[in-house]
């Protein structure tokens, strides 16, 4: 047996060898694209690591530490009220208007603390997807039909694709739900009241730190906008002070941060990275360093950062290189995805739900692309695919799913979703044609 480990390792020398050889450097869509996914990682890293996945990564750790199993399972487990489960899930985008790799870490939270595999994938589905603010900008940028389909679909979606796992994997769901049956009662620390109002202030933080900016500079969308980190300051402040009177998080160490997070926004001026980077350098070296509860609370959102993040900047870099930026292109030209999409076949409908699940989408970003792919022909039901296919899944997303709930898992939940999103995108291109 020895022969055949050393011929493998010599086929993987000469196929990397012979892929240094004729790696095609100098060829100008090549190069482009090399750059492409270096800028990508780039700006995903500047506008969201720092203030989406970070708070994200808290939150998560949070729900694992702060939030018991059996109040998880009462509310989306597998024996819950499948009425409130699908309910919950299937609107968390409402509240979370966050993109496809920021809703991660809070799907991994949830069901790795025993969430049914249901109404864990219709929250995964439905936080990015159900964007309240992307819905308004479609109808009114897109047209008001496109509107309506997406937020009537992305709801429907949400609560079928959640049902369709739940009953493929059922067997597994039914073992997964005897195992929990047997695990004892966990002491509950807190009043659930405490840990709900705990929760709303980071998910506060969370969505007004990354509140998109409007097309209009009028409205209440761009008030919220304009005020965006006054509203995430009043929800900081709220935050440290739960942290002090509920979790027992000395007052000094907290008033310490705020002040270096206020002399850093003095300093710095309308750059909300640094003091947003103090902000959580300091919250990790408090909590680390409080008592065993917010200890195990630090902890646990490390672990989830450790997972995550790499997968996604590997994600992020890869899917830069295929299809490149909204704004420009990788090593597959733009004009050939326009030139898949037109008129309202199968095949176009298709093309659009596998583009749309492959490439990452930051949120509001998908509705500028259509714009202009429906200006150069694409279709309305290949657009509707796009939109219910693409703000949902990406290419750094799966790679996270994967680790999370396996291969197989995955491999349904992307086929479901663009399965779903093509014969949504037939059906709306063929009443409005």
């Amino acid at each position: 047996m020895e022969w055949k480990t050393e011929w493998k390792k010599l086929f993987w020398m000469v196929v990397a060898f012979l892929g240094c050889f004729f790696l095609p450097v100098g060829k100008i869509n090549f190069d482009n694209a090399v750059i492409e996914s270096l800028q990508l990682v780039k700006w995903y890293a500047e506008e969201h690591v720092l203030l989406c996945l970070i708070p994200a990564f808290f939150i998560a750790g949070a729900v694992s530490v702060f939030i018991s199993q059996a109040s998880v399972m009462k509310y989306l487990g597998a024996t819950a009220n499948k009425f409130i489960a699908y309910g919950v899930a299937s609107v968390s985008g409402t509240i979370l208007a966050v993109c496809s790799c920021t809703i991660l870490p809070l799907f991994s939270g949830i069901y790795k603390m025993g969430a049914g595999l249901g109404p864990a994938t219709a929250f995964l589905y439905s936080g990015p997807a159900i964007n309240v603010l992307a819905i308004v900008l479609t109808a009114k940028i897109l047209g008001l039909k496109l509107g309506i389909a997406r937020a009537v679909g992305a709801v429907v979606f949400s609560v079928v694709i959640g049902l369709c796992m739940h009953l493929i994997f059922i067997k597994e769901e039914k073992k997964k739900l005897d195992r929990q049956m047997m695990m004892p009662e966990p002491e509950i620390k807190r009043p659930l009241y405490k840990n709900a109002i705990y929760f709303f202030s980071m998910i506060g933080i969370l969505v007004f730190a990354n509140w998109g900016k409007p097309q209009e500079a009028s409205g209440i969308w761009y008030l919220i906008y304009s005020s965006k980190w006054i509203i995430t300051s009043v929800f900081y402040l709220f935050f440290n002070s739960i942290l002090w009177k509920w979790f027992d998080v000395k007052i000094w160490k907290l008033l310490v941060v705020m002040i270096l997070v206020l002399i850093s926004r003095l300093v710095i001026g309308d750059n909300p990275l640094v003091p947003f980077s103090i902000g959580f350098i300091g919250l990790s070296f408090t909590i680390n360093t409080e008592n065993s509860e917010t200890k195990e609370w630090f902890s646990s959102s490390w672990i989830f950062a450790k997972q995550i993040l790499p997968l996604l900047l590997f994600g992020v870099l890869i899917a830069g290189f295929l299809l490149g930026r909204p704004e420009t292109e990788g090593i597959i030209p733009k004009e050939w995805i326009a030139g898949l999409v037109g008129g309202n076949s199968i095949k176009a409908n298709l093309f659009a739900s596998i583009a749309g699940a492959f490439m990452y989408f930051a949120t509001l970003t998908e509705v500028p692309i259509l714009q202009g792919l429906l200006g150069n022909g694409m279709g309305q039901g290949p657009a509707l695919a796009l939109l219910l296919a693409g703000p949902a899944l990406s290419l750094p997303n799966m790679l996270v799913i994967r680790s999370v709930m396996g291969t197989k898992k995955t491999i349904v939940f992307v086929f479901l979703v663009i399965v779903m999103a093509t014969v949504s995108g037939v059906i709306f291109g063929g009443f409005n044609a």
